[in-house]
């Protein structure tokens, strides 16, 4: 089955970011709930910025689940990556992403490990940053196993690392990893930059793709720019994809109307 999911971003320095609520979780869940949405992403500041306890009662409240939990404010508000070249900053971007990891699993919820990959400084450095981040994917995958989860790993366009930026690359390198769960994160926002045909992306990748990132072309909601949606379906269906669209889009032109258009464009597909 394929489920609806919206982002709630709480990082005040990630403002004007893909997230459609900001700021306020009760009040995005609740739209969310009235919208028809099945689940939430959350994007926290750190893992002790939201009570466990207060977000199963909202969850409970509003007949919601947790998607997923995002790491990057590791990056956005602590400029913390698990390539850079310090080893404890490294040692400092584990903890964090795996703390969320924890507060993830309270919820059978995956996290995802995107801008946290970081960048190298030269192309020389890059195969010591893909070692790094090989190694930390493989201590973070086996940490979300102990806990009955997955990990998630999402390749970003060019514009924001040098690391891994196509989908089909990222598959091979979650592949290479030897844990059986941690899966790819397909942003259609970033693929339709990186990859020349989104639905043969997603058929080559099949079964490793664990999540998906719902925006057009423009990162306006789904439904606001170019993309072929009908066709990305069909691909996601031809591969028995189960799992979440979730809403990493603009707030275009404010929350409510993105994710009511989301939520629009998502029935409109899935039937």
């Amino acid at each position: 089955m394929i489920l609806s999911a919206v982002t709630v971003s709480l990082v005040p320095e990630a403002r004007g970011g893909p997230f459609i609520f900001w700021d306020d979780l009760e009040a995005a869940c609740a739209s969310a709930s009235r919208l028809g949405f099945d689940a939430i992403e959350l994007f926290a500041p750190s893992a002790s910025e939201v009570a466990v306890a207060e977000l199963d009662g909202l969850l409970t409240r509003y007949r919601l689940r947790l998607a997923a939990v995002g790491t990057g404010a590791g990056m956005v508000k602590h400029r913390l990556s698990l390539t850079d070249p310090d080893a404890e900053r490294r040692k400092q971007a584990r903890l964090f992403a795996g703390s969320l990891i924890e507060f993830g699993s309270h919820f059978g919820a995956p996290a995802i490990i995107g801008s946290m990959q970081g960048r190298c400084a030269t192309p020389a450095d890059r195969p010591q940053a893909l070692a790094w981040l090989r190694d930390a994917l493989e201590e973070l995958g086996q940490l979300a196993q102990q806990r009955g989860s997955k990990l998630i790993f999402e390749p970003v366009n060019r514009y924001e690392t040098n690391l891994i930026n196509s989908i089909v690359d990222g598959a091979a390198f979650v592949q290479s990893l030897s844990l059986s769960n941690v899966g790819v994160l397909a942003d259609l926002f970033h693929m339709n930059i990186e990859e020349s045909s989104l639905e043969q992306a997603i058929r080559q990748v099949g079964k490793s793709i664990a999540h998906v990132h719902f925006a057009d072309s423009n990162r306006r909601p789904a439904g606001n720019g170019h993309t072929d949606f009908p066709k990305v379906i069909a691909a996601l269906r031809e591969i028995g994809y189960h799992g979440y669209l979730s809403a990493e889009a603009l707030a275009w032109p404010d929350s409510e109307t993105a994710a009511a258009t989301t939520i629009h464009t998502f029935k409109q597909l899935i039937s």
